[in-house]
């Protein structure tokens, strides 16, 4: 165990293991990069977040001169039977149209990700759709899509492990020297399950957290706030087990963020976490490690209106305000150049000793 922490047992033993591997950040080697932003030639704190960023990827790698120019963006993509309520203002049938868009390069995620120089990665994780021979499409797939959580449950408990499993695996796949990983998702009325997980992680109601996803009309709207209350009534997911929660309400895309954050935070990685629906995945990993959100870095803050909500439970604060609501990791893309530019500054910016400038004191 990591100190006096207590990790919940989920069952599978690679989450387990992934979890226990899970540690504090180096605090020996924040407190020597503390020391280095305060002598490069700038006052103070002068750089803001940007400081706290390369402090924290200090800490998470262990890296004196941290280095994170390996930058990927994972779209997991699943589809949801709760579509069938009249949820979203797009047919099911766009999310395996979207893969194969993402996988032309058409996509705005696309777009963002060669501006920022981060590769792509697709994941059909859960997509109601057979991709045959489809070049650089990852199919891990574990389910069909999920089931109509206003009848039932999302999916089994064992196909919400495999999701989580499956974000693990992919994180160990590509954890490389100088990863920095962003997550990202497309699935149609993914907003819905998203609410419906928020809303029993956080106890808030239904209408708290729940927006308007592609631009529903107020008809809609308030069928998508009816239709999470009825998924919360006939599921009753366990709030205090958030793996029972994502089988019972969540997605499989959901779980697979989940379990790449995790793998990530086992193999010491930074993530750039991007809207409301990658917020909820990780909402869920940090269900399952206290430590996880210091391995987390906020993009943006989404319309979405839980997105807020699960931002706090987790306990990171968003820096872009772009009234974003696309998803696909297009705002967790924009936010790798940030941060990605504070490294920079650390690495190349010039000390007042060697620049020969004279300092505060």
């Amino acid at each position: 165990m990591n100190g006096t922490m207590v990790i919940r047992q989920t069952g599978s033993a690679l989450l387990d293991s992934s979890l226990e591997a899970i540690t504090p950040l180096d605090k020996s080697v924040m407190e020597r990069a503390q020391a280095r932003l305060d002598n490069l030639t700038k006052p103070k704190d002068s750089l803001g977040y940007l400081e706290e960023f390369v402090k924290r990827i200090a800490g998470i790698t262990g890296g004196t001169a941290p280095d994170i120019s390996s930058k990927t963006v994972f779209v997991f993509a699943g589809d949801h039977g709760v579509a069938a309520e009249g949820v979203s203002a797009f047919p099911a049938e766009v999310t395996p149209q979207m893969v194969l868009n993402f996988l032309a390069g058409g996509a705005a995620i696309n777009v963002i990700a060669r501006h920022v120089g981060a590769a792509v990665k697709v994941i059909d994780i859960g997509v109601n759709f057979d991709f045959d021979s489809t070049p650089g499409l990852l199919k891990k797939k574990v389910i069909r899509g999920t089931g109509n959580i206003a009848k039932g449950p999302a999916m089994t408990r064992a196909d919400a492990l495999k999701c989580i499993e499956t974000g693990i695996e992919i994180a160990q796949e590509f954890a490389l020297k100088g990863a920095l990983f962003a997550t990202g998702e497309m699935g149609i009325a993914n907003t819905t399950a998203s609410s419906a997980l928020v809303s029993a992680l956080t106890g808030l109601a239904p209408a708290e957290v729940t927006g308007r996803g592609t631009g529903i009309d107020d008809k809609s709207y308030a069928r998508k706030v009816g239709v999470i209350e009825e998924a919360l009534r006939v599921n009753s997911p366990d709030v205090t087990d958030p793996v029972d929660v994502l089988a019972k309400v969540g997605g499989a895309e959901i779980g697979g963020i989940a379990g790449l954050i995790i793998g990530a935070a086992a193999n010491k990685i930074p993530v750039v976490v991007d809207g409301f629906i990658s917020t909820a995945g990780a909402l869920v990993a940090s269900k399952l490690h206290p430590e996880i959100e210091r391995y987390l870095f906020a993009s943006h803050s989404s319309v979405e209106r839980g997105h807020r909500a699960a931002l706090d439970a987790i306990g990171i604060r968003p820096f872009l305000d772009l009234n974003l609501r696309l998803g696909e990791g297009t705002g967790a893309a924009l936010a790798m150049g940030s941060i990605e530019a504070s490294v920079k500054l650390y690495n190349e910016m010039a000390t007042f000793d060697s620049a020969g400038v004279t300092g505060k004191e």
